[in-house]
C-alpha cells in the first residue's frame, strides 16, 4: 500500500542522514537536499497513514496509487544515485556521480511536491476521518490465544471417538482412519488434538506426523516422518533408502502415523508400503477433503466425516476467541451471534473474524463487520470463506499485510523458523520505524497469531516464545491472490536455463507459480524466487534492466547445479536487500556480493569453513549474516 512505500522511502533517507552511518560521510554534500526531502515525506506519511487507516475496502484510490508510484520511484532513484557514488573507482568518476545525484534529487523533489499538493486537498478530510474512527484498543494477551488453540470447541466427542478407535485392541493390518471434511473445518486441529492426547502417547511406541499437500513429494513425506521419530538426527539418501530407514524405525513397534492434508489417492499409494503391516495395534490417521481418498485408504466403518458447527458451537468458538475470559456486554453478544451465524459453521472463518474483532471494543466496528459478512451472499462455501478471509486481510495495517503476504514466498505448508522470518521482515523494511525492530517484529507476529491468521507450530519449552509457524492453506491461497494484485510487492520466479555456450544463466523472470513440492517441474535446472518493488503496469518497463533494478529480494527454492551462475549475475541486482541461498553449497565467498551495498540480510550455505573477506564491512546496511556449514549424517 502507499503507506508502506512512503515508510520504506523514509527509512532510506534516515539512513543517509544518520550521523554514524558510513554513507553519511559520502553523501554529506547532499545533506540539505536529503533533509528537505525528509521533512516533506514526514508530513506526507502522516496524511497517507490516516487516509489508509480509514480505507478498508482493500482497493487503492487514485491518490494512493500516485503516492505509492512516486515513493517507489524516488527511493529507487536515490539508491541508484548513492550506489554510483559509493562504488565509483576514482575521484573523477565520483565527482560525476555526485553531479548526477544532485540532478536526480532536484527531480525527485519536484515529484514529491506534486503529490504533496494533491495530498493536502484531502488532509482535513483525512484528519476528521481519523478522529471519527478512533476506538479504544485493548492489548491482546498471548495466553488467551494459546488457550483457544489448546481447547477445541465442539469437537470433544469426535476426539474421544478417534482416541478410542485407535487404542482399541485390534488384530491385523494397521487401522487407517480418515478424517474427511472441507477446507477450514478443523481436520488438522482435530488430528493434532488426538496426536498429542496423553492416552495416545502412552499407548503407542512411536508417533510421527507428515504434511502431504496438493502436490505430494514422497521424499519430503519420508523425511518429515523420520524427523518426527528421531528429532535430533539429520537424514539424507534416495527415496528408496529413506523408505527403508522408515520401515526399520517402525518395525516391531506399535506406531501411530498422521498424514495430514492428502489430496489424491496416488499420494496414499506412494507411501502406504513404507508402513510395516504385521504390527498389531498400529494406526494411521489421514486428513483429506476428498471422499475418494477416504474410501480407497480407510479401514471399513472407521472414517470420520466432520460436519459444520451448529449455532451454539459457532457462538461458543467465536466468543472464546473474541472475548476470552472478559465479561460480555449484551449489545456485543447480539451482534456477535449474528456474525457467528453468518460464518455458516466453518471454524476457520469463525476464528478469523473473531480475531479481527478481538481488539475492537466499539460496537460500531462490530456492526460494520456484521454488515460486511452478511453481504457475502453465495451458496459456495469455499467462495464465502475466501471473502471473509479477504475482509480480515483488508482490516490489517500496511505492515501486517506485508508480513502476512511474506508467507506466500515459501512452499505451501512450510514450517517456518520464526527467528529467520522476523529478520527478513526487518531487512525488507516491512516494520514501523522503531529503535527495537526485533521487538516490533515479535509484536507483528503475535498480532497475526492473535487474529488467527498464522498458526503456531512449535513453542519454546516455557511456552513464551514462538519457534516456528505456518499459515493454513486457505490463508496461503489468500496470500497468493493478494500477491497477484501487486499492491505491496511483486513476486516473480527467476528461471535458470542453458545459454548458447552451454552454461547456466538467469534466463528470465516470469510471474510466480504455486510451489508445493521440493521438485519444481517447470524449471528443472533451478529456480530463484524474487520480490520486486511494484510499479503500475502502464509505467512498467518490460526489459530485464528494469526488473533487475526493482528486485529487492532473492531466495533460492530449488537448484540443481553449482553456484557459478550467481557469481556472474548477482552484481546486476544493485538494490538487493535480502539474499538467501539455502539450496546450494558454496566453496568460496562470491565477491560480487560486496557490491550490493543495500543488502540487509545474507544467508549462505558452505561445505566447510568459509573465508569471509574483510571487505564485508562495505555492506554497511547488513543486519543479519548467516553462514551455515552443511554436515550430513546418514542414520540407519
Amino acid at each position: 500500500m502507499a503507506h508502506a512505500s512512503v515508510a520504506s522511502l523514509m527509512r532510506t533517507i534516515e539512513l543517509l542522514l544518520t550521523s554514524n552511518s558510513p554513507m553519511q560521510s559520502l553523501t554529506c554534500d547532499h545533506r540539505g537536499d536529503f533533509s528537505a526531502l525528509h521533512e516533506k515525506i514526514s508530513s506526507l506519511e502522516v496524511v497517507v497513514k490516516n487516509f489508509e487507516k480509514n480505507n478498508i475496502s482493500g482497493e487503492l484510490t487514485d491518490l494512493e496509487v500516485q503516492v505509492k508510484e512516486v515513493a517507489n520511484t524516488v527511493e529507487q532513484t536515490i539508491q541508484l544515485g548513492v550506489t554510483e557514488v559509493v562504488l565509483a573507482n576514482d575521484e573523477n568518476l565520483r565527482v560525476k556521480a555526485h553531479e548526477r545525484l544532485s540532478d536526480r534529487l532536484q527531480q525527485v523533489a519536484e515529484e514529491i511536491d506534486r503529490v504533496w499538493k494533491e495530498s493536502t486537498k484531502i488532509q482535513d478530510k483525512g484528519k476528521q476521518a481519523s478522529k471519527e474512527s478512533t476506538v479504544q484498543e485493548f492489548p491482546s494477551s498471548s495466553k488467551d490465544i494459546w488457550n483457544v488453540k489448546n481447547n477445541m470447541v465442539g469437537r470433544d466427542d469426535q476426539r474421544k471417538r478417534l482416541v478410542e478407535d485407535l487404542t482399541r485392541s485390534y488384530s491385523g493390518e494397521p487401522k487407517v482412519i480418515p478424517i474427511v471434511g472441507m477446507g477450514g473445518i478443523g481436520k488438522t486441529t482435530l488430528a493434532n488434538e488426538v496426536y498429542n492426547d496423553a492416552c495416545i502417547r502412552s499407548h503407542f511406541d512411536v508417533c510421527a506426523w507428515a504434511t502431504v499437500s496438493q502436490q505430494q513429494n514422497v521424499k519430503k513425506i519420508l523425511l518429515s516422518l523420520l524427523r518426527s521419530i528421531k528429532v535430533d538426527k539429520v537424514f539424507t539418501g534416495s527415496e528408496a533408502e529413506l523408505a527403508d530407514m522408515l520401515q526399520k524405525s517402525l518395525k516391531c513397534k506399535r506406531y501411530l502415523i498422521v498424514l495430514d492434508d492428502i489430496w489424491k489417492s496416488e499420494a496414499w499409494d506412494a507411501v502406504r508400503l513404507c508402513f510395516p503391516s504385521e504390527n498389531k495395534g498400529s494406526g494411521i490417521l489421514l486428513t483429506t477433503r476428498n471422499t475418494e481418498v477416504a474410501r480407497d485408504a480407510g479401514t471399513k466403518n472407521l472414517s470420520l466425516q466432520m460436519d459444520l458447527m451448529g449455532p451454539d458451537e459457532s457462538w461458543s468458538l467465536f466468543k472464546s476467541v473474541a472475548f476470552s475470559s472478559e465479561a460480555l456486554p449484551y449489545e456485543f453478544e447480539t451482534v456477535g451471534k449474528q456474525i457467528a451465524d453468518e460464518c455458516h459453521g466453518l471454524p476457520l472463518t469463525i476464528v478469523v473474524v473473531a480475531g479481527l474483532l478481538k481488539s475492537k471494543r466499539a460496537i460500531e466496528d462490530w456492526r460494520s463487520v456484521a454488515k460486511d459478512v452478511k453481504s457475502f451472499v453465495t451458496n459456495d462455501p469455499d467462495e464465502r470463506c475466501s471473502r471473509v478471509l479477504g475482509l480480515s486481510y483488508n482490516h490489517l495495517t500496511s505492515d501486517l499485510k506485508a508480513c502476512l503476504l511474506h508467507f506466500g514466498i515459501f512452499p505451501e505448508d512450510s514450517d517456518i523458523p520464526v527467528k529467520n522470518l522476523m529478520r527478513k521482515w526487518m531487512a525488507e523494511g516491512f516494520l514501523k520505524l522503531e529503535n527495537d525492530l526485533e521487538g516490533e517484529a515479535e509484536k507483528c507476529l503475535q498480532e497475526l497469531v492473535d487474529r488467527c491468521l498464522v498458526l503456531v507450530c512449535k513453542k519454546s519449552r516455557d511456552g513464551t516464545k514462538i519457534i516456528s509457524c505456518k499459515v493454513h492453506d486457505l490463508i496461503y491461497d489468500l496470500c497468493l491472490t493478494e500477491l497477484q494484485r501487486e499492491n505491496i510487492f511483486m513476486m516473480n520466479d527467476i528461471v535458470l536455463g542453458i545459454s548458447k555456450r552451454g552454461n547456466l544463466s538467469m534466463q528470465k523472470m516470469q510471474p510466480f507459480k504455486r510451489v508445493t513440492g521440493g521438485e519444481i517441474d517447470y524449471c528443472p535446472n533451478g529456480l530463484y524466487r524474487a520480490l520486486l518493488t511494484p510499479v503500475h503496469r502502464l509505467l512498467r518497463d518490460h526489459d530485464n534492466n528494469d526488473l533487475l533494478k526493482r528486485t529487492r529480494s532473492i531466495f533460492s527454492l530449488h537448484l540443481s547445479f553449482s553456484s557459478r551462475v550467481l557469481k556472474s549475475e548477482l552484481i546486476h541486482f544493485k538494490l538487493l536487500k535480502v539474499l538467501e541461498l539455502r539450496h546450494i553449497e558454496i566453496d568460496n565467498f562470491p565477491l560480487q556480493i560486496l557490491s550490493l551495498i543495500w543488502l540487509s540480510y545474507l544467508s549462505l550455505q558452505c561445505r566447510e569453513n568459509l573465508d569471509i573477506p574483510p571487505e564485508i564491512c562495505r555492506l554497511w546496511n547488513l543486519q543479519t549474516f548467516i553462514v551455515q556449514e552443511v554436515q550430513t549424517f546418514i542414520v540407519r
